[in-house]
């Protein structure tokens, strides 16, 4: 099932599998979400839930028990159902089922609110642990944003633009998606030119500790693209597919396990642990510029 959301001229649409906003649109309909062209990449803005990137041999252990957990967990492929809805936002949530209780033995809600603003969108993701013991998680998001946005521009017309003059590394990753326990230079000054190669060589570029809050996708020249603000989350990632036209803005709450570090869930980085009742509301947004 599709929602079609409208404030003033902007359009966009969320889905119930995966409680996705795949769609947004500006005043004269220029799309800013990837459209999930097969021949690179079918996602377009899956949710990341209950973990953040992969798992040594895909398993995690959680209170002396070992479950099998996907990359990026279980929430991208479920069937989310609609709790609110008005001309401008929709609520949507995913809660356990005797699946996801396979994988991952927590009851729990999950609850996803897309919202338009006046130049752009909101996601707000409220975890809460309807359980009877303490709950652990991860969440993030894997938002890919149309790049070239225009016909005639390439990828490398672009750059991120961080609002810190930040000296970061990128976290490196292991042949099986594990954190390698090396980093690399990467962002110096707080911008980045983007260039196909640096992806096919790291696949993924993850940064975590920066001063910067907001991170703006721009191109060089004319300045036009978005500004995503990840205030709330302590990681970012950018991926793409070479050769392909968009670039993933993906706050985190968690990254990938660590190729040296435990398989105990306790022990993943950013971990949230919600008490029974406890909630975690956190939001991201992006901003047309």
């Amino acid at each position: 099932m599709q929602y079609t959301l409208t404030k003033g001229p902007l359009r966009a649409v969320a889905q119930t599998h995966g409680g996705e906003l795949i769609s947004f649109q500006n005043a004269v309909g220029t799309e800013y979400i990837w459209d999930g062209n097969p021949a690179f990449w079918t996602g377009r803005n899956p949710i990341l839930f209950p973990i953040v990137g992969v798992l040594r041999n895909d398993r995690v252990e959680i209170n002396g028990t070992y479950y099998e957990l996907p990359r990026h967990g279980f929430a991208r492929d479920n069937e989310f159902s609609l709790t609110e809805q008005t001309p401008d936002t929709v609520t949507l949530e995913l809660r356990e089922t005797p699946e996801t209780l396979a994988h991952y033995p927590f009851p729990f809600s999950l609850q996803v609110r897309h919202q338009l603003l006046e130049n752009g969108f909101s996601t707000t993701f409220i975890i809460e642990n309807t359980g009877n013991t303490p709950m652990p998680c991860c969440i993030g998001a894997h938002t890919a944003i149309r790049c070239p946005l225009h016909d005639g521009e390439r990828f490398e017309d672009y750059q991120l633009v961080f609002d810190a003059s930040e000296d970061a590394d990128t976290l490196l990753r292991t042949s099986e998606g594990m954190i390698a326990p090396s980093t690399e230079p990467m962002v110096k000054g707080g911008l980045w030119p983007l260039d196909y190669e640096t992806f096919r060589r790291l696949d993924t570029l993850m940064f975590r500790g920066l001063q910067s809050k907001t991170v703006s996708l721009l191109h060089q020249k004319t300045g036009h693209g978005v500004k995503l603000d990840f205030h709330e989350f302590p990681a970012v990632a950018f991926w793409t597919k070479p050769d392909a036209s968009y670039l993933c803005m993906e706050p985190w709450h968690g990254h990938a396990g660590l190729s040296a570090g435990s398989d105990c869930f306790e022990e993943k980085a950013f971990l949230i642990t919600l008490r029974p009742g406890g909630k975690k509301t956190l939001t991201y947004t992006f901003t047309l510029v």
